[in-house]
């Protein structure tokens, strides 16, 4: 379902609608913010930004992608949490964390997603597999540094860059067509 339809159904009061739009935006917004927020206050800033969503989904007037508009919204949350806790920030600071890019063929980028998807399923379906994807999730999805990963991991950050390494190559493997036994 397209962004815009699911944006229609949140000011419509549909929550199911809602909570695709945070699955599909949520990551890449906490990414772009941990650049600039403490890590303690990513996640709250990302909650309000989707509550702001929730309450601003009928005044989206299709002006751009829907994206952008949820970017522009996270950007204020981000100013208003800054202001709360008596640090001065100005637009400058925020501008200067990266926007998502609308020149991409959204065909291509879907494309991508499902190869990316595709490859994931290709990993080892065991545990594994499973710290496999969180790895990736973390790293690629959500664009956490490597230090904060090793950390979530309870692992040195050499580790992390082992493991990144490996599972660069199965899914690159996976996304080529081969196998990614062994």
């Amino acid at each position: 379902m397209e962004d815009e339809t699911l944006l229609a159904a949140v000011a419509a009061g549909d929550d199911q609608a809602l909570r695709m739009l945070f699955e599909r935006h949520a990551p890449w917004v906490a990414g772009r913010l941990r650049q600039r927020l403490p890590v303690a206050a990513v996640e709250d800033v990302v909650q309000e930004t989707f509550v702001a969503v929730w309450r601003g989904a009928a005044n989206y007037q299709n002006r751009g992608e829907v994206g952008g508009w949820i970017w522009g919204i996270a950007r204020r949350q981000a100013a208003l949490w800054f202001r709360r806790h008596g640090r001065g920030v100005s637009d400058r600071d925020l501008d200067a964390v990266r926007e998502p890019t609308t020149d991409d063929d959204p065909a291509a980028t879907a494309t991508r997603r499902v190869d990316l998807d595709r490859a994931l399923a290709a990993l080892d379906p065991g545990a594994a597999g499973v710290a496999q994807r969180e790895l990736v999730r973390l790293v690629y999805v959500e664009d956490r540094p490597l230090a904060e990963v090793a950390e979530h991991l309870g692992v040195p950050t050499g580790t992390v860059k082992s493991r990144l390494f490996h599972v660069r190559r199965r899914l690159r493997i996976a996304l080529e067509g081969g196998s990614t036994e062994r």
